[in-house]
């Protein structure tokens, strides 16, 4: 058999029609190649996993092959008799002398991973079937009080899980798996000198402390109005879209290797005013002066070659208001699908809704509904979920202005399902609105006080799961509505 030949055939529908797609010769072609020449897994080892083997014994045999050669040991059939002697599926098949069979009828080790994508192709069949099956029982079953939208919702969940790994459910996975995640994080880490393993966020005093955005984490981003929440968010959206660079992969996919592909739902501002932002971020003109027209010819020269410059950036904005949380995570799924998404920015938490299951119900547990939703979506994509959020009056009401995690609102649900809760906070916001008389000694200090803290600002980190807690001092322009470090001098240089 050859790999030409290797098609779906009567063995991958079976005899009578009934039995799932597979192809037992292609799987036997594949594992005699695999033993007979070992180099052959790694070619292999990226996309094809136990579970897509249709044969029980033939998934058995792939793992513990893996297994070794992973180790750095021999995988044929005089090892593997020692591991698999008493596997009952073994016996069936003949004993140990199948696998002296599967090695002595091999292919050529250059067709094995044909062979391979096809034990995986009609891995994926026999999935989409069983999904497919599953829709149609449910919505059939006009009993379930399930919406025919949150029926959608699942599928599409299913299928984007499909469609990125080829497996529905991830189910348990071996220590030894997670112990070489674990291992490439810190190899990320040390690549970049000892400095983040995460995404950098472009703020160095921020990722002293975070370590960079983490995939799979939800960070919660919190402030009263006019503090900066969202400049900070849109900053940091920026900061990772521009440092976006990919290396492209044999089978023509795309993997981020600095900066990431960002989406961002903006709830409360359109599309064009977080564009201004982001122009006046990029050109250090003032956004209102961009936004009244207050700008002179060698300015509006210079914004058109920013808009040249960073037009092509991988920044993807929606902003649709009052969306519903089902709709958000198919947006997100669909962006990943299509584009790519290594961060997540929701501005703001507030203003999403819940599934209309839920709303007859009070508003914390639609937020706990909600924020659940977003550290499913944050693990399911593999990437960091930026939320924002609105703290509570109680912070007025105060001496110290300064936030704590008790001020979020709805805050049992955000604080528990949050892996990183941030604050930020701008005392010249609240100097600014306590101004004594003019031509008093008082404001005198008042001016030289704000002319200290203008331009200043803290971004609090109230909780962290992998990390410590604390302040960090930042610098502020509100002209621009711009975050960097405090060391940056002159036009507060862009975020990098």
């Amino acid at each position: 058999m050859t790999a030409e030949t290797a098609d779906m055939g009567p063995a991958a529908s079976g005899v009578d029609g009934t039995s799932p797609p597979h192809n037992i010769e292609a799987e036997q072609a594949f594992l005699g190649a695999l033993l007979f020449e070992n180099e052959v897994f790694h070619r292999v080892a990226d996309w094809l996993r136990p579970e897509h083997f249709y044969d029980p014994f033939h998934a058995r045999l792939y793992a513990a092959a893996s297994q070794l050669i992973t180790s750095g040991a021999l995988a044929d059939a005089v090892v593997l008799k020692n591991r698999l002697g008493d596997d009952e599926g073994l016996k069936e098949l003949g004993g140990p002398v199948y696998l002296v069979e599967l090695m002595r009828e091999a292919p050529e080790a250059l067709s094995a991973p044909e062979y391979a994508r096809l034990v995986y192709e009609l891995a994926l069949r026999r999935q989409l079937i069983d999904i497919g099956s599953r829709i149609s029982a449910d919505a059939r079953d006009t009993r379930k009080a399930a919406a025919a939208n949150a029926l959608i919702e699942q599928a599409e969940r299913e299928l984007f899980s499909l469609a990125e790994s080829g497996t529905v459910s991830k189910s348990f996975q071996p220590f030894s798996t997670a112990l070489a995640q674990s291992v490439e994080v810190a190899a990320a880490a040390y690549k970049r000198g000892g400095k983040l393993s995460g995404i950098p966020s472009g703020l160095n005093t921020l990722d002293a402390k975070l370590g960079g955005l983490h995939r799979s984490d939800l960070i919660i981003l919190a402030g009263r109005p006019s503090m900066g929440k969202t400049a900070l968010a849109t900053n940091i959206a920026f900061s990772v879209a521009r440092a976006h660079r990919y290396e492209e992969a044999a089978d023509g996919t795309r993997r981020t290797v600095e900066g990431g592909v960002v989406g961002f739902f903006s709830l409360e501002m359109s599309a064009e005013q977080l564009a201004t932002r982001l122009i006046a971020d990029y050109t250090g003109i003032s956004g209102y002066f961009i936004r009244q027209g207050r700008i002179d010819a060698a300015q509006f020269a210079e914004i058109n070659d920013a808009v040249r410059e960073i037009n092509d950036i991988p920044l993807y904005i929606d902003d649709t208001g009052g969306i519903s949380i089902g709709a958000l995570t198919a947006r997100a799924r669909r962006l990943k699908r299509m584009h790519g998404l290594d961060v997540l920015v929701i501005d703001y938490l507030q203003l999403v809704t819940g599934s209309s299951s839920r709303r007859s119900e009070s508003r914390v547990q639609e937020i706990s509904e909600i924020t659940q939703a977003l550290k499913a979506l944050a693990k399911e994509l593999d990437i960091p979920v930026i939320a924002l959020s609105q703290l509570s009056r109680q912070v007025e009401q105060r001496d110290d202005k300064k936030p704590q995690l008790s001020d979020l609102r709805e805050s049992g649900s955000i604080e528990q399902d949050a892996d990183v809760v941030m604050f930020v906070y701008r005392e010249a916001y609240y100097l600014e609105r306590a101004e004594p008389k003019e031509g008093t000694e008082e404001h005198l200090r008042w001016e030289d006080e704000m002319r200290e803290i203008r331009n200043r600002a803290e971004v609090i980190i109230g909780k962290q799961r992998h990390g410590p807690i604390g302040a960090v001092k930042v610098a502020f322009d509100p002209e621009r509505t711009k975050f960097s470090d405090l060391e940056d001098t002159g036009r507060y240089s862009s975020l990098e």
